[in-house]
């Protein structure tokens, strides 16, 4: 592994939220590892404090709900404010809830809209003007499966969600690609994450995965990689697209 002082990331300023744990977390420790300095954001001061101090110096603990509209501001305010620039922005934090159409009541279809697809917008724009004045940046939306079908494990309103995102991948791809920001999706399949594990039995995620052409499920560093890859210069020519990453599911 490189060192941070001449990996690809050197210099470049990551914004992760939802980065207390699974996906989040390690896409954050990966950025970190490539030499990116990385804010980390969780619902949770003690959470973001806690990755922050495992990381090491170059990464930022800065907690908000982002439930609340105000904090997408107040994030990259913060962010700015420590390390003076933000290239790259990882929508990860989500609500991810299993139930079923007839028990979903209005308020909580809101509250997973809220974090799901507002949350992520209001990010992007308030990233805008930093990366528009440096005519520079990589916005990377973690999807997933549920937003091309529809979701295994979670309610309507999360699959709702993820197709929403893409959507908005797309839009703001179109719209801010000629000020050399790219904006991707990626869209993991069934992961082996903590809250994978809360929400279905091992039993249950044995027998899915045995139908997977890949058999197994897929790790958190494996969609961390692929972060990496899309927040990279190495994708610079790529925008508005959605990355697969799912053992081959969508074929079966």
């Amino acid at each position: 592994m490189a060192s941070p002082d001449e990996g690809p990331f050197t210099g470049r300023v990551a914004i992760v939220t939802g980065a207390a744990r699974g996906l989040g977390r390690a896409a954050a420790t990966r950025l970190h590892e490539l030499g990116a300095c990385v804010a980390i954001n969780t619902r949770h001061p003690d959470r973001a404090a806690a990755v922050a101090r495992t990381l090491g110096a170059r990464a930022l603990a800065a907690p908000g709900d982002l439930a609340d509209p105000a904090v997408p501001d107040l994030l990259v305010r913060h962010t700015l404010d420590h390390f003076g620039r933000v290239d790259i922005v990882v929508n990860n934090a989500a609500v991810a809830r299993p139930t079923r159409f007839e028990q979903l009541t209005p308020a909580e279809w809101r509250a997973t809209i809220d974090v799901n697809l507002t949350a992520p917008f209001l990010l992007i724009r308030a990233a805008l003007p930093a990366m528009r004045a440096q005519r520079y940046g990589r916005v990377v939306n973690i999807s997933s499966t549920a937003g091309k079908t529809v979701s295994t494990l979670g309610g309507a309103h999360y699959t709702t969600s993820k197709t929403g995102l893409l959507g908005l991948t797309r839009a703001a791809a179109k719209e801010l690609g000629p000020f050399g920001i790219t904006v991707n999706a990626i869209c993991p399949g069934m992961i082996d994450t903590e809250l994978t594990r809360e929400t279905a039995s091992a039993e249950l995620l044995d027998r899915l995965a045995a139908g997977f052409p890949i058999p197994r499920l897929g790790t958190p560093l494996e969609v961390a990689d692929l972060v990496c890859f899309a927040a990279s210069e190495a994708a610079g020519y790529i925008t508005g697209a959605s990355f697969d990453i799912n053992g081959g599911d969508l074929m079966v």
